[in-house]
């Protein structure tokens, strides 16, 4: 077989927003009180689109809530109305997401409508997760870890992968495309700099097939991230939200794999 490898260093210099799906922070520059919508819809039970506002990029990860607002997302055919639990946490509970399927949210708040379409994409397949001494660490005995799939010949095909260890979400992005791996075996390095991986963690990978729209705004964040700190200033990443205004809604399949590092 035709094996690819990748390295993928994800350096987080920038602290990042959290949500309910993925960290990431949008307190980028000084702007405040923008409107944040952080949507997620995938193919398990259960669909979360999270609403907050902004702060100063100097002040700390505190965000305030947004409530209130009407949310709703349709398949074209059926639709389904988001309820509010803790403030600013929109979910619906039995919605399901199926693949190769356009979903349209549309949220209403203050007296603006925002929406928003993504495709989902056709599920491939995460083989496996492995873990290996880090080479990138010659002082403390630290593990890296490795994801492993199959990209579908003749796709285009866009990823992003979450991790998390011993239950807390990693904070570094990594998002990847099939421009240099198409139907190959991809075997690709999640190089992190959030945390220390040893022996004896529990480390559980998502991996999330995304659409193009959301591959760029995934790949902005984590090329800020790289060059931060060296003359780079942070911006929005941009958002497949009309009207335009921070975050993103993302239509995408999820699978995990976890291992115990030995």
């Amino acid at each position: 077989m035709n094996h690819f490898k990748i390295y993928i260093l994800a350096m987080l210099i920038i602290p990042v927003i959290s949500s309910c799906n993925k960290v990431i922070d949008l307190n980028l520059g000084n702007q405040t009180g923008e409107l944040v919508i952080e949507g997620n819809v995938n193919d398990a039970h259960g669909q979360t689109i999270k609403l907050s506002r902004n702060v100063p990029f100097t002040n700390t990860n505190t965000y305030p809530m947004v409530t209130g607002a009407t949310i709703t997302v349709t398949d074209g055919v059926s639709g389904f109305r988001f309820t509010e639990g803790p403030p600013g946490i929109y979910t619906a509970s039995r919605m399901i997401g199926f693949d190769g399927v356009s979903y349209t949210m549309t949220v209403v708040t203050n007296g603006t409508t925002y929406t928003s379409t993504s495709k989902m994409p056709f599920k491939v397949s995460l083989d496996s997760i492995t873990e290996s001494k880090s080479v990138f660490n010659s002082t403390k005995d630290l593990r890296e870890i490795s994801v492993h799939f199959r990209d579908p010949a003749g796709f285009t095909n866009q990823y992003n992968f979450v991790m998390y260890v011993n239950n807390v979400q990693v904070k570094d992005i990594f998002a990847y495309n099939d421009d240099f791996t198409d139907g190959r075996d991809v075997d690709i390095d999640l190089v992190e700099n959030d945390t220390d991986i040893v022996t004896g963690d529990t480390v559980k990978v998502e991996m999330q097939c995304i659409d193009k729209p959301m591959y760029t705004y995934w790949s902005t964040l984590m090329q800020q991230n790289n060059d931060f700190g060296q003359g780079v200033t942070p911006s929005n990443p941009p958002t497949n939200i009309t009207p335009a205004t921070l975050g993103y809604f993302s239509a995408h399949t999820t699978q995990t794999k976890t291992i115990i590092v030995k």
